[in-house]
C-alpha cells in the first residue's frame, strides 16, 4: 500500500522534535567538552566532567532514535545522504566514541590522565564539527543524484560555508556548555564560564548570520519564503526569537539568575533550528526531494510510528526523571551532586 501523506507529515516532525532534543542535551555536554582544555586548574575540569557523568551517556539516545527514524521514515533520503556524507558522519561516530572511552578512562586518574583529557575535548569538537559540516552541506542543497542515487564526490559536503557552519556549532555548542556550567556549578567554574560564553557567543552569532544570508542566496525556494508576502509575516517571529534570545544570553552573563544564559542558549537553538526548517520545508533533500516523495510504506509508517508513540514517552520519562534525581549543583571536593 502507498504512503499516507499525513504520516510524512508525522515522521517530518518526529525527525524535527528528535533533533531538536539531541542538539539540545547533547549539545551542552559536547560544549562543555570543547571548553574543557580551557581551563586552568584540574579541579575545576574535575567539577566539568563530574556535571556530566549522570546525563551524557543517556543524551545520545537521540542521536540513535534520530537514525532510526529517518531510515524508518524517509529511506529514499536516507539513501542519499548516507553515501553524500560517509565521511563526516564517520569521523562524528568516531569523536563520540573517543570521548565516551576518554570519559571513563580519565576518571581513573594515572600518567595518562592528560592525555585521556585532550581525547575527551577533542572527540567532542570533532563530532561538533562535522555534525555542524553536515548542516551546511545539507542546506545547502550540495548532493548530487542520478536516478535516484547519490552520484556525487566523497568530498561535496567539505566547502568554505559547510567548514564555517561546522565552527558556528562548536561555538554554539560551547555557548550551550558554559550555561550549562553557570547553573549547574559555582565558584572558579562558574567563573571560567561566564567568560568562556561571550566569545562563543559572538563566533554564534557570526555563524547565524551567515547561514541566513547564504541560504536564500543558494536556494531561491528559500528566499521566496522569506521575502515574499505573507509567508514573510509568519516566518519573521523566528529571527526575532532568535536576536532576543541572544541579547539575553549576553545579559545574563552578569546576572544573578543563573539558570538564565542556559535557557537563552537553548531558546537560541531551537529558534535557529525553526528557521533552518521552515526554509527547506517541505524538502526531504533541498532541490532533491519532498518529504511525499521520500517517505516509507503505509505499513512501515503505521508499525514506526506507533513504536514512537509508545517509546518516546517512556524515554523523556526516564531522561527527565534523571535530570530531577541529580539536581542541583556540583562543586570542587564534592563526590557526586
Amino acid at each position: 500500500m502507498t504512503s499516507h501523506p499525513d504520516l510524512a507529515i508525522f515522521f517530518a516532525c518526529a525527525t524535527a522534535f528528535v533533533i531538536a532534543l539531541y542538539v539540545t542535551l547533547d549539545g551542552f555536554d559536547l560544549g562543555v567538552g570543547i571548553l574543557f582544555p580551557f581551563a586552568q586548574r584540574t579541579d575545576d575540569r574535575d567539577v566539568m566532567m563530574r556535571s556530566l557523568e549522570p546525563m551524557w551517556d543517556g543524551n545520545e539516545t537521540w542521536l540513535v532514535l534520530g537514525g532510526m527514524v529517518l531510515l524508518a521514515g524517509f529511506p529514499a533520503a536516507f539513501s542519499i545522504l548516507l553515501p553524500a556524507f560517509y565521511v563526516p558522519l564517520a569521523l562524528m561516530l568516531f569523536g563520540l566514541v573517543l570521548r565516551g572511552i576518554a570519559f571513563e578512562f580519565r576518571s581513573q586518574r594515572g600518567r595518562f590522565e592528560l592525555a585521556w583529557s585532550l581525547a575527551f575535548s577533542g572527540g567532542a569538537a570533532l563530532a561538533a564539527f562535522c555534525q555542524g559540516a553536515v548542516l551546511g552541506a545539507f542546506i545547502t542543497g550540495r548532493i548530487s543524484v542520478t536516478d535516484g542515487r547519490f552520484s556525487g564526490g566523497t568530498f561535496d559536503w567539505l566547502t568554505p560555508f559547510s567548514v564555517a557552519t561546522g565552527f558556528g556549532v562548536v561555538a554554539g555548542y560551547a555557548v550551550l556548555g558554559a550555561g550549562w556550567l553557570i547553573w549547574r556549578t559555582g565558584g572558579e567554574v562558574q567563573e571560567f564560564a561566564r567568560r568562556a560564553a561571550r566569545p562563543a557567543l559572538l563566533v554564534t552569532a557570526a555563524a547565524i548570520a551567515l547561514v541566513s544570508a547564504w541560504t536564500p542566496l543558494s536556494l531561491p525556494s528559500v528566499a521566496g519564503k522569506w521575502f515574499s508576502w505573507p509567508s514573510m509575516a509568519t516566518l519573521a517571529p523566528l529571527p526575532l526569537i532568535a536576536v532576543a534570545a541572544w541579547v539575553t544570553a549576553w545579559r545574563s552573563l552578569s546576572a544573578q539568575r543563573e539558570w538564565l544564559s542556559f535557557a537563552a542558549s537553548i531558546v537560541l537553538f531551537l529558534a535557529s533550528l525553526s528557521g533552518i526548517g521552515a526554509s527547506i520545508w517541505p524538502a526531504a533533500i533541498p532541490g532533491v526531494m519532498t518529504i511525499w516523495e521520500a517517505t516509507s510504506s503505509y505499513r512501515t509508517q503505521v508499525i514506526v510510528a506507533t513504536a514512537l508513540i509508545v517509546i518516546v514517552p517512556i524515554i523523556l520519562a526516564y531522561v527527565g526523571y534523571s535530570y530531577w534525581v541529580f539536581r542541583g549543583k556540583v562543586n570542587a571536593g564534592a563526590s557526586g551532586y
